[in-house]
């Protein structure tokens, strides 16, 4: 019987594809799992240095790092590099999950715990395993997926409930006042649904949220 050379070199080549999904798996849970508890910066890698917005990352994540936790990114420029560098320069634990794109996106200078991922999926996987809060600046579609996912995980209780900040009352406005007239006018959310998102302007503000929020106590989310 002839043999499809094709198809099984198509199967080969999936079999090689788990096991690097899996290495992936492996590096991230034993690196990560030595770190302190976790607060994740997501926003806008097009953010440039100087402006306001990555001097208004910058300075709230040197206060998140100063109240004790670990700063996580997703380890590339603009927001992520602002939130890695207010961590260096007061000596916290500083962490970046780089992600290899066609485009290659190049780890910011103030990580100190620097991993690389191929897969998108393992990489979130991470993010959510070894955080106990998000921090949402401003961002495109990347850091949409990255808030609503993590949403989506806690309002289905796949994951414990865990704080999701959006910082700049101005910026997120529109959003939520569409998700208030429309989703939630509509019954596609709940009250309770929309209450996942918290919302602040200062770092006084994100850290009171933090410590009021009494699962800030418990280990990583599993």
């Amino acid at each position: 019987m002839e043999r499809n050379y094709v198809v099984d070199e198509i199967s080969a080549s999936e079999s090689w594809r788990l096991f690097r999904i899996m290495a992936e798996f492996v590096e991230g849970v034993d690196t990560l799992s030595r770190i302190q508890p976790g607060v994740t910066f997501f926003g806008s890698a097009r953010v440039l240095p100087g402006s306001e917005q990555y001097e208004r990352s910058y300075a709230l994540a040197k206060a998140v790092a100063v109240a004790g936790y670990t700063i996580i990114t997703g380890g590339g420029p603009g927001v992520m590099e602002a939130a890695n560098k207010g961590a260096h320069e007061v000596g916290a634990q500083s962490v970046g999950l780089n992600i290899n794109l066609p485009m290659e996106q190049r780890p910011n200078p103030y990580i100190k715990t620097l991993l690389s991922f191929r897969y998108f999926f393992v990489r979130k996987v991470m993010f959510v395993k070894y955080s106990r809060a998000f921090i949402i600046m401003q961002g495109g579609f990347g850091t949409l997926d990255e808030l609503f996912e993590s949403a989506t995980l806690i309002q289905t209780h796949k994951i414990q409930p865990f704080p999701i900040i959006l910082v700049g009352r101005s910026f997120w406005a529109p959003l939520l006042s569409w998700m208030e007239g429309s989703l939630m006018a509509r019954g596609l959310i709940s009250e309770r649904d929309r209450q996942i998102m918290n919302v602040a302007d200062t770092p006084e503000e994100v850290l009171a949220i933090l410590k009021n929020n009494h699962l800030m106590e418990r280990s990583s989310p599993q």
